[in-house]
């Protein structure tokens, strides 16, 4: 798969069948994965001249210049604390927060069609893991590498964004503390600041769940419910990419629900391109938005709950 685009073409999936496809890639004996809706292509170490930079992060190499782009190159053993058997000899190139970046990897070995529920969380032991999913084969065990902590860690702004929102008058601020919010983050890290942060701008009546299927395990007994569906959920922010059911499936089940499908819900996720954009808008978000841009999710909560106001 070295010095190649990865190929996208026939490989699409259907959206909202709650499967997903992944590039596997081996750092020593380990074997990770990423998703393939985050990967622009895959080449060769040897293909670009990397540039040393002073007082950069210890992960990064430096940089390199890929099409007209300049990245950096993260060493991912260096990263993980792991390999050094082999010279890396692959940069896995991806597009993630509308942010590129190039991942040295030691090898790449091929595209996986899974299931969501076939992703287990990972198990708690620590902190600091870096692993957001495990994926059991029948032969090995692929650990799904949390790239947004990664990101994160080395560019700072990331989280900055995530906590950075306009202030605004008491009187909206108290519109939005009654209304119910639903959201779907696997990620703990990023959960916890997207939560904190909607508490910071009014928004207390969240409800958060760390995968799809528990967000509609909650919404299907909201469905159930007697009372109005408006009094218990106004709104549903969801992430894409989550263990047990992704957001397009969420999604796809929310519309299908004759009770809830008028909800709003907005993709709040890593993964917004063109081609997701175009995934979300066939199956009815009512918007999607890159993290870490928490400012414009604020906004058009408030839009979609109150309308426009001053």
């Amino acid at each position: 798969m070295s010095d190649n685009t990865v190929d996208k073409k026939g490989i699409l999936l259907e959206t909202g069948t709650n499967e997903f496809e992944i590039v596997e890639f081996n750092i020593g004996k380990v074997s990770y994965g990423i998703n393939v809706a985050k990967v622009r292509e895959v080449i060769n170490r040897d293909s670009v001249t990397v540039t040393k930079m002073p007082q950069v992060h210890p992960f990064v190499d430096g940089l390199f210049t890929l099409r007209g782009r300049v990245m950096p190159l993260v060493n991912l053993p260096r990263c993980l604390n792991e390999g050094g058997e082999i010279e890396p000899k692959n940069i896995i190139v991806t597009e993630i927060n509308n942010y590129n970046m190039g991942f040295l990897v030691d090898t790449v070995s091929r595209i996986h069609r899974i299931s969501w529920t076939e992703m287990e969380p990972a198990p708690n032991v620590g902190d600091t893991s870096m692993v957001v999913g495990v994926i059991k084969m029948s032969d090995k065990i692929v650990l799904l590498l949390d790239f947004e902590k990664i990101i994160a860690e080395i560019n700072p702004e990331i989280n900055a964004k995530l906590t950075t929102f306009e202030d605004t008058h008491d009187d909206i601020k108290e519109k939005r503390t009654k209304q119910p919010i639903v959201v779907a983050e696997d990620s703990p890290m990023l959960r916890d600041l997207l939560v904190g942060t909607l508490h910071e701008a009014g928004y207390r009546n969240v409800h958060e769940y760390s995968n799809g299927k528990l967000a509609w395990e909650a919404l299907s007994r909201i469905s159930r419910e007697d009372k109005p569906v408006s009094e218990s959920v106004k709104m549903i922010i969801s992430d894409i990419e989550m263990p047990q059911m992704d957001g397009h499936h969420l999604l796809t089940l929310v519309r299908a629900d004759q009770r809830l499908k008028e909800v709003p819900l907005v993709f709040f996720s890593s993964l917004i391109n063109d081609e997701m954009r175009r995934k979300g808008e066939s199956i009815g978000a009512n918007g999607q938005i890159s993290k870490p841009e928490i400012a414009q999710l604020i906004d058009l909560i408030d839009t979609l709950i109150f309308g426009k106001h001053d």
